[in-house]
């Protein structure tokens, strides 16, 4: 059996950009005009539409597996990395579906361009992309769901609720007594305005939920020294990704953990934070499954990062969750679930304040044939 043929397309989806900010995303304001805008808190940007990259491996035997590519700006950029030089180098090679291969492919494919110093970015998301899909093709070869294959075990996996919407204070109460209803325990809530203005939204949530934890998402701009008397489940990217200085003295003085993941791909770039992070959220669209799992091994705890995301992304990040010894939570987000979904021909089912891990073998991806006629690419 080998690999016939790897594929890859972007992905670009209309979305309503108001009513999905606040959340994983969207959460914050955006300025200025074309396809990508500023962000009205911080120097990033973000797109108008909900973007990404689908991959698509075919073995000889006929068998498709499915993958996906963390690609928020540009999915053109990492689907012409696999057609240019990904899928060259691997199409006629052997695969029956063991970890081990896997593992090759990946670091045959991180060798190409290390030497060249393309070891971020574009590179290691395309390589996510073509990861994730030969997981689903082990599983699906093997007659096992991914997470049993890692070593754990299939069933329901904790979610927690990425972002709090509401224009107003007694909008985002009633967004969250929604979800307390359903059962959920633990919101994000992303830092947009002023600091001052956050913490005392995040005070007003706690005492009007007791028992309800919040964690912060500071979008890497969080003033020094804020924050460190709150009790939060985590506070999250805090500080530019390169100044572990300023992480280092946050963590000194605070209360609640340090959490970090998703600008990294690798465990060589997270092994500096070892020390530092008690959270470390690898973005399953960014490092594939094979590098979280060695990220794991780094991590006192492990949580996946969800963003933008269709169902590969997602369903990789709740087998990841479901497998680790130190997972058990991953994040989730309504609308972008909502809109994955809309692809889907067995949509990815939530009980609760539960992920339901599919029970399909691979990653469980089922796309409806007719919703994903672009990226079919028969």
């Amino acid at each position: 059996m080998r690999i016939e043929k790897i594929r890859a397309i972007a992905v670009r989806v209309p979305r309503d950009g108001q009513s999905a900010r606040g959340l994983a995303g969207s959460p914050t304001g955006v300025s200025g005009e074309g396809r990508y805008r500023w962000s009205t808190a911080y120097p990033v940007l973000y797109p108008v539409d909900f973007e990404t990259a689908l991959v698509r491996v075919d073995l000889s035997n006929g068998m498709t597996g499915w993958g996906e590519a963390q690609a928020p700006l540009a999915p053109e950029v990492a689907c012409t990395i696999i057609e240019l030089l990904f899928a060259p180098l691997l199409a006629g090679r052997p695969f029956a579906g063991t970890a081990a291969e896997i593992s090759e492919i990946r670091e045959l494919l991180y060798n190409t361009m290390r030497v060249r110093g393309q070891t971020g970015g574009y590179q290691l998301d395309a390589m996510a992309g073509v990861d994730l899909a030969l997981w689903d093709l082990a599983g699906q070869l093997a007659g096992q769901p991914v997470a049993r294959m890692l070593g754990g075990g299939v069933g329901r996996v904790p979610a927690y609720v990425s972002g709090v919407a509401g224009a107003t204070d007694e909008e985002r109460l009633a967004f969250i007594g929604d979800y307390v209803e359903r059962g959920f325990r633990l919101f994000k809530v992303y830092l947009e305005e002023s600091w001052p203005e956050l913490e005392r939204r995040i005070r007003l949530f706690q005492s009007a939920f007791p028992g309800v934890r919040f964690a912060v998402d500071a979008l890497w701009h969080l003033p020094a020294g804020a924050g460190q008397e709150l009790d939060l489940e985590w506070m999250e990217c805090p500080f530019p990704p390169e100044d572990i200085e300023a992480h280092a003295q946050w963590v000194a003085g605070a209360r609640s953990p340090l959490a970090l993941g998703e600008s990294y791909r690798t465990r060589y770039e997270l092994r500096p934070w070892q020390g530092l992070a008690g959270v470390l959220q690898p973005d399953l669209g960014r490092c594939g499954i094979t590098e979280s799992v060695a990220i794991g091994k780094l991590a006192k705890r492990l949580v996946p990062h969800v963003s933008i995301a269709l169902a590969p992304q997602i369903l990789a990040a709740v087998h990841v969750a479901a497998a680790l010894p130190n997972g058990g939570l991953c994040e989730y987000n309504p609308r972008v679930l909502e809109v994955a979904n809309r692809f889907l021909a067995e949509p990815i089912q939530m009980d609760g304040p539960n992920y339901v891990l599919p029970e399909r073998p691979g990653l469980g991806v089922v796309f409806d044939r007719e919703g994903l006629a672009g990226a079919w690419m028969d």
